[in-house]
């Protein structure tokens, strides 16, 4: 069993989306009057139909990219160590062995392997690969390249993780089982997590809250909070859970349903 550690809520929030919007040179009009404010210690899972925005919400609080209007505030200093980014696929380099493609943001830091190697240790039993250091890529499993994806995300101990759809080329055994390791790894350090996911079922199970999002442009078009009750098989098999993933679900269709009827 995983239970959530409990925070004393901010002041501020950690991160604040204000009336936000994004539009592109291309006149595609990404976000419209977004509103968001995420907690320090919480996991928050944007929820929505392709092409809703939720990857790029993610890039505008991770600082690639810059809102059209509106306001984006963080309430800690911005940089390379302050957020991990963790994508759909591992993006790792194939050259590299497991222990390089973890070193690679400390090396970036301008760290020697020799300083680093205590962190990037670290980092690789966090997610069970302490074993894998001297392995390749091609060498692992989906999900063994996915957690030194997730590894190479927390070597520097950010303030806040955002996780772009990680599991969703995953089959159903290895992503239940990355779940419980993300679960057990947020209540190990304290990330605050962001999630974007397509699946009703993973973000109920994961997540603090849940940000329902309406089609483009998007925008939060209800919040669901989730009982932070511990997480695991029998959480998977309760009432609750069923209750939970209803709810979330019938928002999303209803969603879905006034977005055909506008086309």
């Amino acid at each position: 069993m995983m239970r959530r550690i409990m925070i004393k809520p901010q002041t501020k929030p950690l991160v604040s989306l204000q009336d936000a919007s994004k539009t592109y040179a291309s006149g595609t009009v990404a976000l419209a009057g977004l509103n968001l404010d995420v907690c320090e210690g919480e996991f928050l899972s944007l929820l929505g139909p392709s092409g809703c925005g939720k990857s790029t919400i993610l890039r505008l609080i991770a600082g690639l990219d810059q809102v059209s209007s509106g306001t984006l505030t963080r309430g800690f200093e911005s940089g390379r160590a302050s957020v991990g980014f963790v994508f759909q696929e591992p993006t790792l380099m194939p050259w590299a062995n497991v222990f390089d493609n973890v070193f690679l943001p400390l090396r970036l830091q301008g760290r020697s392997r020799r300083q680093a190697a205590l962190s990037v240790g670290e980092a690789l039993a966090l997610v069970g690969l302490a074993a894998e250091a001297a392995a390749f890529p091609r060498e692992l499993s989906g999900g063994m390249r996915m957690r030194v994806s997730i590894a190479r995300a927390l070597v520097l101990h950010p303030k806040l993780l955002l996780m772009d759809e990680p599991f969703a080329a995953l089959d159903e055994i290895t992503r239940f089982k990355l779940n419980d390791d993300l679960l057990r790894l947020q209540v190990e350090l304290g990330t605050t997590i962001i999630f974007v996911t397509h699946s009703v079922y993973e973000s109920v199970y994961l997540s603090s809250r849940i940000a329902v999002m309406a089609a483009r442009p998007g925008r939060v078009v209800k919040e669901v909070p989730i009982d932070a009750a511990p997480r695991g098989k029998d959480f998977r098999m309760s009432s609750a859970y069923a209750q939970a993933c209803a709810q979330v679900s019938r928002t999303l269709q209803d969603e879905m349903r006034q977005a055909a009827s506008e086309v």
